[in-house]
């Protein structure tokens, strides 16, 4: 267990990781070894009413630890990172005030980022300027939002995910909202409200292996019902929450454009792509150590020098 000598120590297991690696698995090991609670930075598993399609724990996982921010909203109800930031760093602040250790565990990128760096602070946009963007991509489509970023902010265009409307118009709002770039922002010092000890865990398997995972995991969700989960949720395909794998697969075959086969292969195939997408962010960002997710005695090593330190 941490020295805990100093009101500040404070520590933050952070487990990360792409799809179908381990994390549920090794966060709850770890939570019952250090009497600690996990915190969820999963992006669709915050939503209610998905929850074959994005591997939530099972209810008797999630009755040997708490877990947070699973459930915590509706696929209704608008959720950002900001608010993602703000909930869990008020959480933390509270949890801590009684403990000394906390888990957070996940794939979201850009929710284990903001943890760990804080958020840059940007303007709320109003609703006509979002209205805007969506009119010029309906009408001129990713091209037209490209080539506007493009010739405003060059130098978040070459970093940017330049297929990703929601991006690029994100950032469109922002530079006609304020006349400066998006750049100039996320250049601007950021305050982390979350000043804890930080022992960040990144797993990884083999690349076979995880994609065989991968495979069997639809394989199981398929077995589990998936399908009709997305049936029910069908008729809310629009919501940005929805715009997942797994899900939109099983939109296109309702909608007549896939057979199953397809739709259950193509569901695999991007399942493995957005794994590989995850690790490809994974090593730009952040200060990992890695482990195989099996190798729990070199983890708990690993956890416990930090106590020491």
């Amino acid at each position: 267990m941490p020295n805990t000598t100093s009101p500040l120590n404070k520590f933050l297991i952070i487990i990360a990781g792409p799809t179908a690696v381990g994390k549920t698995s090794l966060a709850i090991d770890v939570a019952k070894r250090y009497h600690a609670e996990i915190f969820s930075a999963d992006s669709r598993q915050v939503f209610k009413e998905m929850n074959i399609g994005t591997a939530k724990p099972e209810k008797t996982e999630m009755e040997m630890v708490k877990h947070h921010f699973i459930d915590h909203i509706s696929i209704f109800q608008k959720y950002s990172v900001g608010q993602y930031y703000a909930e869990i760093s008020d959480a933390l602040l509270s949890y801590f005030k009684n403990n000394d250790i906390a888990i957070v565990t996940g794939g979201t990128g850009l929710y284990l980022k903001a943890i760990m760096d804080g958020l840059d602070e940007f303007p709320d946009i109003p609703q006509q300027v979002v209205d805007h963007y969506d009119h010029v991509f309906q009408v001129g489509g990713i091209i037209s939002l490209q080539n506007e970023l493009r010739s405003k902010d060059p130098e978040y265009f070459e970093k940017v995910d330049i297929r990703n409307p929601r991006r690029l118009m994100r950032a469109l709002s922002v530079i006609m909202l304020t006349d400066n770039t998006f750049t100039s922002f996320l250049n601007q010092r950021r305050v982390n409200l979350n000043p804890y000890l930080h022992i960040p865990i990144l797993l990884n398997l083999p690349r076979e292996l995880l994609y065989d995972r991968i495979n069997k995991r639809v394989d199981n969700m398929i077995a589990e019902g998936l399908v009709k989960e997305a049936n029910n949720l069908f008729q809310h395909q629009g919501k940005q929450a929805l715009e997942t794998v797994g899900y939109q697969e099983l939109f296109d075959y309702f909608d007549g454009k896939i057979d199953m086969n397809q739709a259950l292969e193509l569901i695999k195939q991007n399942s493995r792509r957005y794994a590989k997408r995850q690790m490809t962010w994974f090593r730009k960002y952040g200060n990992w150590t890695t482990f195989n997710p099996v190798d729990k005695d070199l983890i708990y090593n690993f956890i416990e020098q930090h106590f020491l330190e």
